[in-house]
């Protein structure tokens, strides 16, 4: 049987109170759109249709999937409306999926039980909750079949007490949902055409309407304002470092790790406190990241030691390279093996080659540093004069002395030494000694000024 999923992403999101579109708004860095959109692509799906309707052409710029259908609710008048505009573009003999773009954390594995379920008949998905305030309630005879769902607004006494409530989530054949959806009315409580109203009409059919049971309610979590919107992003987080953790690596304070992207880990890899992760970071044996790091799109060789409180973004660290504490690495650039980065320095758009050492308060930018090269304290690549950049080259096993400043574009020679405390400003030769300082005087019966 043909698969159809319809994605409800119409809702403006008013307690949000934001300007982006609600299903705009993110779980782990990405849009909670796109992780339905990933949970149902990931299952044997024929269409994918996705129903927008407030601030639609700002979804469908964020969501570039050219797979999807789109399709326009001009007025949002219910989910039954919601599901009728979708239904022209679904075939009669298809299974519909019906999904909802702010309920990110629902999974691939439940979807498809719940479409095996399904069968030929009617299949929910519930969940049981212990305060289920605003959420539709399963109606069940003495028999425990399922008869109808009561929305919270328009159930009795009785019917509040129910503790098994409705995701919206369901699978049914389409040619069944259309003959629904065309005798469903509006006479409720919103004034509006509810999709649960099918349930009872299934019923009255003598079609099966069977409910799978959500044993996680976080899965089925749906999202309306900022607080659900955080307690769904620890639910996510502390999913993804579980898998972390499951697969090997050790987390110290797993609870205060974020992980926005896809983390790919080695053998023995030990976290600290307080690291983020973002995009896709690709991580080798033995390395250690210690707490309050950033690491953003980058690859990190094997035996590598990151101290607290470093920044690593769109870079490639080589093997045993030790970095921190509090070192940024700025994009495009690349550790070779043996590279230490130390403290309060930064390195942008350079390539450092084996065995180089930059380990106190320096600044290295768009730079070649060639291998066992030392960087002293307080170096600086001059990069910049105010409209261009340009490449400073330090060439192996030249020594950089302290409080020095290369005015690029500069070559040190290989085997150079550059003495402390000198402005360089034209290149410099294999193996000699350069410096350039100011002769030291002493002005006598020199007095400071004073605040008049």
């Amino acid at each position: 049987m043909k698969l159809s999923a319809i994605i409800l992403a119409a809702g403006q999101g008013t307690r949000m109170r934001s300007r982006r579109a609600k299903v705009l708004h993110t779980i782990g860095s990405v849009p909670m759109l796109t992780h339905v959109i990933n949970a149902a692509s990931s299952l044997d799906l024929n269409q994918l249709v996705l129903v927008y309707g407030h601030d639609g052409k700002e979804v469908q710029s964020a969501i570039d999937d050219a797979n999807l259908c789109w399709v326009h609710q001009q007025e949002q008048l219910g989910t039954g409306h919601a599901v009728q505009q979708a239904m022209s573009e679904v075939d009669d003999d298809a299974m519909v999926l019906v999904l909802y773009g702010d309920t990110p954390l629902i999974q691939a594995q439940t979807l498809s039980a719940l479409i095996d379920l399904a069968g030929d008949g009617l299949a929910l998905l519930t969940t049981n909750l212990d305060k289920p305030s605003g959420y539709g309630r399963i109606v069940r005879n003495a028999g425990g079949v399922v008869e109808s769902i009561v929305e919270h607004k328009d159930a009795t006494i009785e019917q509040l007490e129910i503790e098994e409530v409705n995701t919206g989530i369901l699978a049914v054949s389409a040619g069944r949902l259309k003959g629904w959806l065309a005798k469903i009315d509006n006479k409720n409580a919103q004034k509006e055409y509810y999709l649960t109203d099918i349930v009872a009409l299934a019923a009255k059919d003598k079609v099966e309407v069977k409910a799978l049971i959500c044993t996680d309610s976080d899965e089925v979590m749906g999202i309306n304002d900022r607080r659900q919107q955080a307690a769904a992003e620890r639910v996510f987080q502390r999913r993804e470092v579980e898998k972390q953790m499951m697969a090997g690596v050790t987390m110290l304070h797993p609870e205060t790790v974020a992980i926005n992207g896809t983390l790919a880990c080695g053998a023995d890899v030990v976290i600290g406190q307080s690291v983020i992760f973002n995009g896709n970071v690709n991580i080798g044996d033995n390395v250690t990241i210690g707490p309050f790091c950033v690491i953003n799109e980058s690859t990190i060789g094997v035996d590598v030691q990151i101290q607290s409180h470093s920044v690593i973004d769109n870079a490639s660290i080589g093997e045993d390279c030790r970095i921190g504490p509090f070192s940024r690495i700025r994009p495009e650039t690349k550790l070779a093996d043996r590279v230490h980065v130390g403290n309060f320095v930064e390195v942008k758009k350079s390539s450092v080659e084996s065995g180089s050492k930059i380990n106190h308060l320096s600044y290295i930018g768009d730079s070649v540093v060639g291998s066992g090269v030392n960087i002293g304290a307080g170096t600086i690549t001059c990069n910049y004069d105010g409209a261009n950049k340009f490449q400073t080259t330090i060439e192996d096993n030249a020594f950089i002395g302290s409080d020095t400043q290369l005015v690029a574009p500069v070559t040190i020679g290989a085997g150079a030494t550059i003495a402390a405390g000198s402005t360089i400003t034209r290149n410099v030769d294999a193996g000699v000694l350069e410096l350039s300082r100011v002769a030291q005087k002493t002005v006598k019966n020199w007095k400071r000024p004073r605040k008049k």
